[in-house]
């Protein structure tokens, strides 16, 4: 099945409200020009070094969401174009995006990433650590980030009861955040859980955006 096939039929899958980031990383060009010209336009890249190639020789109305972890010196390279970053883990990462937002005078969207699974090689911040950002004095500094919502990765297993659970609790710490920091902001509505082996868990669990790639573009070689 072709890469516009397997795009129509995720697309016709997902419910309104619902935004599917086609995860690009280690793809070709050629292939991203394939979903680009069934006519999707968000993409998501692990590496900045890999998004800004791609984003030079690809069409400019593309939107590129980091959805990796980023490294504070890799900033630098992805802040002019970058739509939304999807991973943001702690505050120094958060500062050095506002500098970098500052520097090229605009307000770049972020989502904070909150660490839901068992392993211990996935990123994200603990419950406390969220608290504390959004309570402090450095926080309320950064005009040049705007905070949209929450991200998380479940833990890579067949238990679907276990992902199931980890998506609810990363809801339910997305409702108490929005109720108590972001009330009356209506960009704080982005919740980015599930990628290609869980993303209609993630769906089932009030998800509004799912990080899909090889169930797009095929296994990776």
């Amino acid at each position: 099945m072709s890469i516009q096939k397997h795009l129509q039929e995720i697309l016709s899958a997902l419910p309104e409200g619902v935004r599917l980031v086609a995860v690009s990383k280690t793809r070709e060009a050629d292939q991203i020009m394939e979903a680009y010209l069934a006519g999707h336009r968000d993409f998501g890249e692990s590496k900045a070094q890999e998004m800004v190639p791609k984003y030079e020789a690809l069409p400019k109305d593309i939107r590129w969401h980091m959805v990796g972890h980023l490294q504070r010196n890799k900033v630098k390279q992805i802040a002019p174009f970058v739509h939304l970053i999807h991973s943001v883990d702690s505050p120094r990462l958060l500062k050095e995006i506002h500098k970098q937002g500052e520097k090229h005078q605009r307000r770049i969207d972020c989502l904070l990433q909150i660490h839901i699974a068992e392993e211990s090689t996935k990123f994200g911040m603990d419950q406390q650590e969220l608290v504390d950002l959004l309570e402090s004095d450095l926080y309320r500094q950064l005009k040049f980030v705007r905070i949209c919502g929450l991200m998380g990765m479940a833990t890579f297993t067949e238990d679907s009861q276990k992902v199931r659970g980890e998506f609810r609790h990363l809801r339910e710490q997305f409702q108490l955040v929005k109720e108590k920091y972001f009330s009356s902001d209506d960009a704080f509505c982005e919740l980015s859980m599930g990628m290609s082996d869980d993303y209609l868990l993630g769906i089932e669990e009030g998800s509004t955006m799912v990080r899909v790639g090889s169930a797009i573009f095929g296994q990776r070689s």
